[in-house]
């Protein structure tokens, strides 16, 4: 799925609220008309966008015979323009959206250019008020690799582990373009955007390179730790093992997140 998440409260359902899993459950039902409910990869907030983005969901053999040759195209008749499925199929018995996958990746867009972002990337690109230093940024990024106890960078959730494997987290500058490209095992709420919110405030000169990996293990979020607007943040893909790993990968998964 791809969709531009401007206009959109997040991914989860939300009474009076528009969100991505309501509008593509509401076309789902449309289509196949039955009720359908789907379970994602990634939750995403607010504003945040998807290029990459992937569900499953489970609906009967003789419905899915029936409708799969023309479900793409008749969604698109049926979404908004600011959301789309891009591709369906049969997916593993043992598939999981959620607690199979290996890694999801980001990518956040922002440019300090004095005049702001391009009008045709103004949806997905942060205008930056000022200039940044990306080699320090890339600096303090490179000192966050590995498994910690992200908790300074979360919005914890109860019972739930701030415990991940940050497997990427790479800056680089094209003119007045920065991107951050962060890649990990799981990503717990608003963690990219407080760690790119943590990257900008060293690309400021206002802390040291190393003042963001000294704030690992801390067991709660850190007020000084600040959160990157959601317009520059995109799920750019999500990767799964072969099919044969995915009931083991789903397992592990479930006993080290619930």
């Amino acid at each position: 799925m791809a969709y531009d998440g401007t206009a959109l409260h997040g991914w989860a359902r939300q009474p009076g609220q528009r969100t991505v899993q309501g509008d593509l459950e509401a076309a789902l039902a449309t289509v196949l008309r039955r009720p359908v409910g789907l379970t994602v990869a990634g939750r995403t907030d607010a504003g945040v966008h998807a290029t990459g983005q992937v569900a499953h969901c489970d609906v009967p053999l003789d419905v899915w015979d029936r409708h799969r040759d023309g479900l793409v195209r008749r969604l698109r008749g049926v979404l908004a323009p600011d959301v789309a499925v891009t591709a369906v199929g049969t997916a593993p018995p043992d598939f999981d959206a959620r607690f199979g996958a290996l890694a999801r990746h980001y990518v956040y867009r922002l440019t300090d250019a004095p005049g702001g972002a391009p009008p045709l990337r103004r949806a997905d690109t942060t205008p930056w008020p000022r200039g940044v230093d990306a080699a320090a940024m890339a600096a303090a990024a490179r000192l966050l690799l590995g498994e910690h106890d992200f908790a300074a960078f979360c919005r914890r959730r109860e019972g739930a582990t701030t415990v991940r494997a940050l497997q990427a987290l790479d800056v680089a500058r094209d003119g007045a373009l920065v991107t951050v490209a962060a890649s990990a095992d799981a990503f717990c709420h608003s963690m990219v955007r407080s760690l790119v919110g943590a990257l900008l405030v060293v690309g400021e000169g206002r802390r040291p390179v190393g003042w963001p990996a000294a704030l690992l293990g801390r067991t709660e979020r850190s007020g000084e730790v600040p959160v990157a607007p959601a317009r520059g943040l995109t799920l750019v893909r999500v990767d799964y093992p072969a099919d044969d790993a995915l009931a083991a990968r789903a397992k592990v998964t479930r006993a080290r997140r619930c």
